[in-house]
This record gives structure tokens, sequence and C-alpha cells, in this order.
């Protein structure tokens, strides 16, 4: 495992994800996500991939067809991704906030999609499924999804979601916050938040 975000976020993957998994990279960026999704949950499996960007699908695309794998690559924001999978069906739910590493860097996530996307994908996962997010920031795209998305998940039910954030504590320059989730078994399907 290389010692960095990404890297984190993958070995989650590897200990999560079974064959036949339906998974969901939200932000499929250059697809390097869908693809290790696509291998986890093999043939049997469903993987699909979000994003806005037309360079961001054609390079997921691109990436999957080099390595002989089989996704629905969709373009559409990640907080859309209701519209093409059942409540309850997804056993992961992958993000990456920030840009599209070598990509437009006037483009970037926001808070004002990136809160409901999440809460989209905790809406979408079974009882026991994860989901894994990788938390860019600084530079052009600031802090403000970052405070955002962390004070967000805070509110989540302790009763219905377990989160994880881990900190690199001797990294300078902003280094990404890898966060893992896991919805508890065994519930209604009702997503709350504290204090409801």
């Amino acid at each position: 495992m290389q010692l960095n975000t990404l890297g984190a976020v993958h070995e989650f993957l590897r200990r999560q994800v079974r064959p036949g998994a339906v998974c969901v990279d939200a932000t499929a960026g250059r697809g390097r996500d869908t693809a290790l999704l696509c291998r986890l949950a093999g043939e049997a499996g469903r993987v699909l991939a979000f994003d806005i960007q037309p360079e961001a699908i054609w390079q997921t695309r691109a990436l999957l067809e080099k390595e002989g794998l089989c996704a629905e690559v969709i373009q559409d924001s990640h907080s859309h991704m209701e519209a093409y999978l059942p409540p309850e069906t997804a056993d992961c739910v992958v993000f990456n906030f920030g840009r599209l590493p070598g990509g437009d860097p006037a483009v970037f996530t926001t808070e004002i999609t990136s809160l409901p996307a999440i809460d989209a994908g905790l809406r979408l996962l079974k009882p026991g499924g994860v989901m894994a997010l990788a938390l860019y920031y600084g530079g052009a795209n600031g802090y403000a999804e970052r405070d955002a998305v962390l004070t967000h998940l805070q509110t989540l039910d302790a009763k219905s979601f377990t989160v994880l954030r881990c900190d690199w504590l001797n990294r300078r320059n902003d280094p990404p916050i890898p966060i893992f989730i896991w919805k508890e078994q065994g519930l209604c399907g009702t997503m709350k938040q504290k204090g409801e």
C-alpha cells in the first residue's frame, strides 16, 4: 500500500468490496477508482462512474478499455446518482473531492453539490455498505468544501453510521484527508441526523 490518501482508500476498498458488488465511483476523474472497483466487483458486479467533465469521462473510458474492464460511465453530477440506482442497493460508494489532476484548475467540486451527493450516496448504501472519501482541498478550491463536508459528517447519526477520519499529522501543504463510513446493519432504511 502506498502511504498516501489514494493508497489508504484503495486498501480499504480491497478489504471491503467483494465479487458481485454494486459500486458507485461518484467522481470518476482519471478512472483509477473505477478500474479498481471493476476488478474487485468482477464480472458478476456492477460499477457506475459519474463525472461532469467530458475529459474525465474520456479518460475513464480509455483506461477501462485498455484494462479490459466494464463500467457504466455517466456524464452527470454526483448529486444525481439516485436517478440511476434504487435506494439501499449499493455495496460501496467512492468520492474524490477536489479537482481533476491535469484538468481545468477552475473546475472543482464544491459543497453545493458534494453535500447532497454524500447524502444520496448514504441512501444508496445497503446496510453494511461502505463509503470512502478522499477530501482534497487548498489551492484554487480553498477550504470551504473541506469544512462543510467535515461539519456535515459530524451530524450523521452514530447509530446509523460509523465515520472514521484519518489525518496525516506530519505532512505539510494541506494533505488530503481519507474518510471511511460504514452503514450499520439492521436499520429500517432511514437516514437520521443528530437531533431527529
